[in-house]
């Protein structure tokens, strides 16, 4: 259920994004969770944006809401705890800074958009 999940989360911020969105395995890494979803926006507007597509998709999908959500006021960085994997919203200028996919590049990276096309077929 948790790669459905974060299936769903890395489509809802892809279709509000020209960005690319990136989906890092990072549960044999660290303990706190499983999958980091990597997604950034041009402007704080459209950070918002990608973060609310997120969350109303994944309640939509399974019910679940984020445990904790960090980050709303200034939209720079939007962080969604939502335990088994987190979801991070950048602007361009914070996701270049931060550059988490350079930090956990030995991680797996899950091809999410393939499971999303799967799960599109049936």
């Amino acid at each position: 259920m948790t790669t459905d999940l974060v299936t769903v989360a890395a489509g809802a911020a892809s279709a509000k994004s020209m960005d690319p969105t990136v989906v890092i395995e990072v549960g044999d890494l660290i303990a706190i969770t499983d999958y980091f979803v990597i997604a950034s926006g041009r402007n704080d507007r459209q950070v918002r944006a990608i973060a609310e597509e997120v969350e109303r998709q994944v309640k939509v999908r399974s019910g679940a809401k984020p445990r904790q959500v960090e980050g709303l006021a200034d939209a720079h960085w939007i962080l969604m705890d939502y335990g088994d994997f987190v979801v991070h919203v950048f602007d361009e200028e914070a996701r270049e800074f931060y550059d988490l996919e350079h930090l956990w590049s030995d991680a797996p990276r899950l091809a999410w958009e393939d499971l999303e096309l799967a799960a599109d077929r049936g």
